[in-house]
């Protein structure tokens, strides 16, 4: 064990050190209050205020940056190094250090064993140990295989930090070389159950995603007939279970027709009908009937907004996989003023996971970057929890879109019972992939388009294997949820359609116009979505008071919910009766007998509902409640294809049946199909504001149940993505990504270089750490504090001084060296080792990515890093490195294919020139303009 000195002898009594190097992460708090008294008077009374405020006062003189985003324009101050690392301003995002150290008042005592597994159910979530070491018996001969190196030992991932995608797959190859070499019956017996994790996993998320998808889907039904009354056979039932063989048909009747709700549904009791008195005129009914609506409402988003910001708060999560040296309280962007400058506390920005669709933050995810809590239990029950009551309370979002999100949360706890997956970050990410195809399968009851959909706009990493356990995982949630039946119709989707029409070649012309309107419309949506995000809700007094702004969107969206029928019908059923087809007998509502005399008060009505409805979703998208951008894009879409629809009926019918355009119906007034219309401008309108295309194309043909038109919808698609990207290159998840500036390199785009070279990127200011000189523990935490100031996700290359320059000897991460110090901290001016002549094979740690070894564990096994100085089990000893002279193309492949989180650069000779980590060349490249 190591050394204690009398002044942390009483707290070592009660809360043990790490047993080792390779023992899991400690109480952050425990190892920030260990890592800041190194080299103070450890002399006297454990609660020196000189001894406790020394530390911090060095360290909160420095300028702190921590963040989850890339880059933004640097605003104030100039940092103390002129390299993308340094000029990195990210918005800054909170994160609770449980009883974070605030002065001598308030001594921090990490927990014990006992106290530990008590707050296992409590206040964190439990601990676990990333690809912990496989211990071989006392005497065995470790494993070692020369051609497989590995690259040091990885402690943990902190929030906002960049996955080591090498690493993972260098430690899983280790895995499973490990399982397949044992010969006996029960080795072979491991390793057929270690090949079938995974489809046990797919399947339970399946089954999980279309349960929690039913549940919300029942419950928004509830929640939003409850608005306008209630079911007198059962208080629970929805308006669409209230009577058997409901027709809605009459509930979306323009205002022109006379019907009433109660000729419908007799057991189906308004709140007029509760509230109002036999004398009431007509407009004190409607009053207290808008009243009731709005009160209600209001209700639901106040309460969703307060569930999303006050359970899914970024700074109300905090595990012990976060840096321990990142303060509690840090400078905001353009309050630093110096190096040597304290800093007063300030209020940071705090990102609510349960808010929006979620969907940029899982491509980001996906993509090889940590954020804690984003996909854990209490986000999932507050996106789901949240997500009925904003959708019921009828504003202008989806329920669609967040579906992946949960399905990602489900799979995502689900991994973590099983250790291939909790322990290994990289493959984590194949069962998120999965997860997101049953996310979008129980969405529109449609699993093969969310196989796609996975690939072609969530997944970064989508290899064969990926791709069937995700088919299978959509294929679960699909059966499962048809079982289920939500919406009583045996279908998957309420808006589940079936055309027995064909459509002409004459028509393409229109399908044509349709994909032009979703195109702009697209483009145009995107556009204004973003710029008044960031210039309304990020810059006026909305940004701080998200609770007022939900009030505010929720009272217009009510105010102009009454205007017609259309307006006021949730969004998934205004999209089901506007692809019903209009089948004989059928001629109430949008199916109309006579073109020329009932066309123009449905277009009108029509117009007024694609109006309203979009220029709400452009306020309403992205404010603190879970929100889908996808049932109000078909919305407009599908309100823009049935006008058009109706168009193309009155032409048929001014027109002689035996001349002009319409000659292919050969006077059937029935030959065109407006839900057609409405499908495949539902179709091109969505392709326009998400860019998806292939994905989307296999969506609508599943759920029209034909390929019949297949060519409508892929040409309307195809054109209105071309349209919009000629107006706007990005579409709305990627504008949400630059707009919250998240870590995500697109390996999509193809950049233009230019002039510019690795020069140009290479970071040559970063600290090192110098072999030829006396590295202590102190001079150590030195760097470390003056690393994270400006870099959380960064490292030190470690080199040595040679005759003809400095050689790259290894790379040591910033997490690690936090855990190797933390061990060490007693002992200030002791020398730190590192050595870089034992090469690790396949032995019993060199694959590690975070250990929960015990005295004990070690004790039963092989001792590994007995010398608790040597920090050499820390160092990538293989770093990838780069030549000055080589193309940029070269790195960005090295980021985008081989997921490095640093790559080194070295001169011709080998000589090293600098480092270029992950965000740093994300900052590079967000520099470059055109791209194409």
């Amino acid at each position: 064990m190591i050394p204690r000195t009398s002044s942390n002898s009483n707290l070592s009594d009660l809360n043990p050190q790490p047993s080792g190097p390779l023992s899991g992460p400690s109480d952050t708090t425990w190892r920030r209050r260990r890592l800041l008294s190194i080299g103070g008077d450890q002399s006297g009374d454990n609660n020196s205020n000189a001894d406790e405020r020394a530390p911090f006062a060095r360290y909160n003189s420095l300028p702190h940056n921590n963040s989850y985003g890339t880059l933004s324009p640097q605003i104030g101050g100039s940092p103390t190094r002129s390299t993308f690392r340094s000029i990195r301003r990210f918005p800054s995002i909170g994160i609770r250090i449980p009883g974070a150290l605030t002065g001598p008042s308030s001594p921090q005592i990490s927990p014990t064993a006992s106290t530990f597994r008590r707050s296992y159910f409590t206040n964190q979530r439990p601990i676990s140990a990333y690809d912990a070491p496989l211990l071989e018996p006392q005497g065995a001969a470790p494993d070692a295989v020369p051609d497989v190196r590995t690259n040091g030992i990885r402690v943990w991932y902190s929030s906002y930090s960049s996955v080591d995608w090498l690493h993972d797959a260098i430690k899983d190859s280790v895995r499973r070389f490990r399982l397949r070499k044992r010969g006996s019956l029960r080795g072979r017996l491991r390793n057929r159950v270690d090949r079938s994790v995974g489809w046990i996993i797919v399947t339970i998320v399946g089954f999980l995603s279309a349960v929690v998808a039913f549940m919300i889907v029942r419950s928004e039904q509830w929640l939003f007939g409850f608005k306008e009354g209630y079911c007198t056979t059962g208080w629970w039932k929805a308006e669409r279970f209230c009577c058997p063989g409901f027709d809605d048909t009459l509930i979306v009747t323009p205002y022109f027709a006379a019907n009433s709700q109660s000729e419908v549904c007799k057991h189906w009791r308004t709140w007029a009908d509760v509230f109002a008195k036999g004398g009431n005129s007509e407009l004190g009914v409607d009053l207290l009937t808008y009243l009731m609506y709005a009160g209600i409402a209001l209700t639901w988003a106040i309460v969703s907004s307060l569930l999303t910001i006050h359970l899914t708060a970024s700074n109300s999560f905090a595990t012990r996989k976060d840096s321990g040296v990142l303060g509690p309280s840090f400078a905001d962007e353009g309050e630093v003023k110096g190096p040597n400058t304290v800093q007063p506390p300030h209020k940071r920005r705090v990102m609510y996971y349960a808010a929006g669709s979620g969907i940029p933050e899982i491509k980001t995810i996906l993509s090889g970057f940590v954020i804690h809590g984003y996909l854990g239990g209490r986000t999932l029950f507050t996106k789901a929890v949240g997500l009925a009551l904003s959708v019921a309370s009828g504003l202008s979002l989806g329920k669609e879109g967040p579906f992946v999100h949960i399905a990602s949360c489900i799979g995502n706890i689900v991994s973590r019972f099983f250790v291939k997956y909790e322990t290994n970050e990289g493959k984590r990410r194949e069962i998120l992939s999965a997860a997101s195809a049953a996310g979008v399968a129980v969405a529109f009851g449609a699993p093969i388009g969310g196989v796609l959909f996975s690939l072609e706009e969530v997944s970064y990493f989508f290899p064969p294997k990926v791709m069937w356990r995700s088919f299978f995982c959509a294929m679960i949630a699909a059966i499962t949820l048809r079982f289920l039946d939500p919406f009583g119709t045996g279908k998957l989707v309420l808006f589940q359609v079936t055309y027995d029409k064909d459509w002409h070649a004459q028509e393409l012309l229109f399908f044509l116009v349709l994909g032009v309107f979703g195109g702009v419309y697209g483009a145009w949506f995107s556009k204004l979505n973003y710029r008044w995000s960031k210039n309304v809700r990020n810059k006026t007094w909305l940004k701080t008071h998200p609770v007022a702004e939900v009030i505010l969107v929720t009272a217009i969206t009510t105010m102009f919910a009454f205007i017609n029928p259309y307006t006021k019908i949730g969004g998934t059923e205004l999209v089901y009766k506007l692809f019903e087809e209009c089948k004989p007998g059928n001629h109430s509502g949008l199916c109309i007998l006579d073109p020329t005399t009932q066309a123009v008060p449905v277009i009108n009505a029509l117009l007024v509902a694609l109006v309203v409805k979009g220029v709400l979703t452009v306020i309403t998208f992205g404010i603190k409640v879970p929100a889908g951008i996808f049932i109000p894009t078909l919305g407009v879409g599908a309100c823009a294809g049935r006008i058009m629809g109706i168009l193309v009926q009155w032409m048929q019918a001014k027109s002689t049946p035996d001349s002009g355009y319409f000659t292919f119906c050969r006077g059937d007034l029935d030959c065109v199909v407006p839900g057609l219309y409405a499908m495949v401008g539902a179709a091109a309108t969505l392709s326009g504001v998400t860019r998806t295309t292939v994905s989307l194309a296999v969506i609508m043909f599943e759920l029209t149940d034909t390929l019949t038109y297949a060519v409508p919808v892929m040409l309307s698609v195809l054109v209105a993505k071309t349209v919009a990207d000629a107006l706007e290159p990005k579409g709305i998840y990627d504008l949400v990504i630059d707009l919250n500036q998240l870590p995500y390199l697109d390996c999509k785009h193809v950049y233009l270089w230019g002039d510019n070279t690795v020069s140009d990127v290479t970071d040559r200011d970063a600290d090192t750490i110098r072999l030829d000189e006396d590295n202590t523990v102190k001079s150590l935490r030195d760097q470390l504090l003056s690393l994270v100031s400006v870099e959380e996700d960064g490292g030190f290359p470690i080199l040595r001084q040679t005759e003809g320059g400095l050689r790259m000897l290894g790379y040591i991460g910033a997490n690690e060296l936090e855990h190797a110090l933390s061990i060490v901290a007693d002992e200030a001016d002791a020398i730190v080792a590192f050595h870089t002549t034992s090469a690790y094979g396949h032995d019993a740690y060199g694959t590690s990515s975070i250990s929960s070894l015990t005295e004990e564990e070690a004790a039963n096994g092989r001792v590994i890093g007995s010398d608790p100085f040597d920090f050499s089990i820390y160092m990538d000893k293989a770093p990838l490195t780069v030549q000055d002279n080589s193309p940029l193309e070269l790195v960005q492949e090295f980021f985008a294919k081989l997921g490095a989180r640093y790559v080194v650069v070295t001169d011709s000779d080998g000589h090293y020139e600098g480092v270029i980590d992950k965000k740093g060349w994300l900052a590079f490249i967000r520099t470059l303009g055109e791209k194409h």
